[in-house]
């Protein structure tokens, strides 16, 4: 009886009815996956990562070894250049206290604390006039004027000046 409870069971497992997502990958394809990882939700009025995200990235490498980047704006982005624009995403503080004047702007919640994830157009580099609370959990929307940058290979594509809490 014992060497037949093992079987029943090993009988069960093969006879239950496979998911779609599993039968997908043993023919050798992809499961379908619903992506969580999604970019900050547009404000009423706002720009969307999307179309931030639609810039490409040229990289090289240079005689030193270090890959450099610049951007290839599509003229959506074009056209927000020196306009005051309103986008949402979360905080990567770059200075010290309570209050931040200069951080990073992030399209993705923060993964993971001990490196930078994002990609040259999944970020913004703001520069406030009106400090913000420091909160890198807290979703926030800020209003700025977008100055598009990057041809000097910095890595750094968007910056928000005269930014303030929208």
């Amino acid at each position: 009886m014992r060497k037949l409870i093992p079987a029943i069971a090993a009988l069960a497992l093969i006879a239950v009815p496979q998911t779609a997502s599993h039968a997908a990958m043993q023919q050798g394809k992809k499961a379908p996956v619903e992506d969580v990882w999604k970019p900050a939700a547009t404000p009423k009025g706002g720009v969307s990562w999307a179309v931030l995200e639609a810039t490409k990235e040229q990289t090289r490498t240079g005689k030193d070894g270090y890959i450099y980047s610049k951007p290839l704006f599509t003229p959506a982005v074009k056209a927000l250049a020196g306009k005051r624009i309103k986008v949402a995403g979360w905080m990567k503080p770059l200075e010290t206290g309570s209050r931040q004047k200069h951080f990073v702007l992030l399209a993705y919640p923060p993964g993971c604390p001990f490196h930078f994830h994002a990609i040259p157009n999944q970020f913004i580099e703001v520069y406030a006039d009106i400090p913000f609370p420091t909160n890198e959990t807290r979703m926030f929307v800020v209003t700025g004027v977008l100055e598009l940058t990057g041809q000097d290979e910095s890595g750094i594509f968007y910056r928000l000046k005269a930014a303030s809490p929208a």
